[in-house]
């Protein structure tokens, strides 16, 4: 009999929930970067062992709304807490709970969720006694179903967390083939690949005002029969000056992006990739349903 669970990933910004929802299913789904609301929506990735079929969804980092673009990112995070059989909450362990967390956990408390503490970054501290007050504080806030602390970046404690969340599988057919690992289309991976790239390269300011379109994606073979992606992509700012930042001095900025995304096309999907990048401004987009529905990002 097959058996699977639905596991909601939560937490504030930063707390390494992409991190841990790409080590989980072994490849890169999601976005990762320092800067705060990387994940905009979403993000579904299936792990499957045996008859047990994993289905972890990746959200927005918890953050006061600021533009109907966060609007929209919190009402992810509220869709995905109902309706699972378990929570994951991410706690960053340099940092002390607040409002997020604790928002987060009435949210879940309100639902009836089982939730796993998982206390993050634990490779940052040598002497692991310093997480103690770190899990009492959590504990004080909310009786967790189990506490688990990891190193997403390094794998390790993922074994840990599988076992605590199949307590809470069902019975049933697995929703996704087993060889499958997330339901993200092509074309949204690869906009989350040339995004992250450009949170990695650019200036604070500046990423947070961009979203990027994959307009064409085409496969075929070259004269010497070898298969090739072509792939066309825009990139959306909101500023003429963020534009330029973007392009860079004699397209030096927009040539690095493309390289660093290329490469981790061409890794994912194993296939040869020609990329091709342009930049355009439309102003204020944050604020425009139309332009985040048709970037994807909304309902």
């Amino acid at each position: 009999m097959t058996e699977n669970s639905f596991v909601t990933i939560v937490g504030r910004p930063n707390a390494g929930k992409s991190s841990l929802i790409n080590a989980l299913v072994g490849e890169k789904i999601a976005a990762v970067s320092s800067k705060p609301q990387t994940t905009r929506t979403k993000i579904t990735g299936v792990l499957t062992r045996g008859d047990i079929q994993y289905v972890f969804m990746d959200t927005p980092g918890m953050h006061r709304s600021r533009d109907k673009l966060s609007e929209y990112m919190l009402k992810a995070i509220d869709n995905s807490v109902s309706s699972v059989d378990c929570a994951l909450l991410v706690a960053d362990c340099t940092k002390k709970a607040g409002e997020a967390e604790k928002t987060l956990l009435a949210s879940l408390q309100a639902s009836k969720t089982p939730v796993i503490l998982v206390i993050n970054k634990v490779d940052l501290f040598e002497d692991k006694e310093a997480l103690i007050p770190v899990i009492a504080e959590y504990a004080a806030l909310y009786d967790f179903d189990s506490v688990i602390p990891i190193s997403a970046i390094n794998s390790d404690g993922l074994d840990i967390i599988l076992d605590a969340i199949s307590k809470f599988t069902v019975k049933g057919p697995h929703y996704f083939p087993d060889d499958k690992f997330t339901d993200q289309p092509e074309r949204v991976i690869i906009s989350e690949m040339i995004r992250e790239k450009l949170l990695e390269l650019l200036s604070d300011e500046v990423p947070h005002g961009i979203a990027v379109s994959v307009e064409s994606l085409q496969e075929r073979d070259t004269r010497s029969g070898e298969s090739i992606m072509d792939v066309v992509a825009t990139i959306y700012c909101e500023k003429d000056s963020h534009k330029g930042i973007i392009i860079g001095k004699n397209g030096a900025m927009l040539k690095r992006v493309g390289q660093l995304a290329r490469e981790d096309i061409e890794r994912f999907f194993m296939i040869k990739t020609n990329l091709k990048l342009w930049v355009k401004v439309k102003e204020n987009w944050r604020n425009r349903d139309a332009l985040i529905k048709n970037f994807g990002l909304g309902d």
